[in-house]
């Protein structure tokens, strides 16, 4: 189920987060491809010197892998989008299955949590004592990034009105 965005008023911050897979589908078939021909070169060894059954095994091994591959190119549909505008911060997540889940915070209370000096500390929003996992499939330095980004949205969404620093879209 998808919602369109809300463009009603103007964003202090919008994003899109997707898990990144750098082979793409010509080069998984290359992969696969290479592999298959390594493991049939194999088991076709093992064959002519009397052990078939392990033809079955390099068989077995070139499944898995096409298997273990096309679970994380699935695992690439899963998205994070985070919008604050004047009225709150939006979290919606879709999972694989296209599930989504959608948390609407209060901007003035937030406060973004990523440890620098960390490189598996994960990105939080707290708030009210709870807090909210964000880019959990990003890299140490991307959740950084992303950390400063909505910690700047913030504080430009928290300014006074006039004070200089307005929304994105006025920009």
């Amino acid at each position: 189920m998808n919602h369109p965005p809300d463009h009603g008023s103007p964003a202090f911050f919008d994003i899109e987060l997707k898990p990144h897979r750098s082979l793409g589908p010509r080069g998984f078939a290359i992969l696969i491809a290479f592999v298959a021909l390594l493991n049939l070169g194999a088991g076709m060894a093992f064959w002519l010197v009397g052990a078939w059954p392990v033809f079955a095994f390099c068989g077995l091994d070139v499944l898995l892998v096409y298997v273990a591959f096309k679970y994380s190119y699935r695992q690439q549909r899963a998205r994070e989008f985070i919008r604050l505008d004047a009225d709150a911060l939006v979290v919606r997540r879709v999972d694989i299955q296209g599930r989504e889940k959608v948390w609407r915070l209060q901007p003035y209370w937030l406060r973004v949590d990523c440890d620098a000096e960390d490189e598996s500390a994960p990105l939080h929003l707290w708030s009210h004592g709870r807090a909210l996992t964000l880019g959990a499939f990003l890299s140490p330095g991307e959740r950084r990034r992303l950390a400063e980004g909505l910690q700047e949205a913030l504080v430009r969404w928290r300014q006074p009105p006039g004070a200089g620093l307005r929304p994105l879209a006025d920009a």
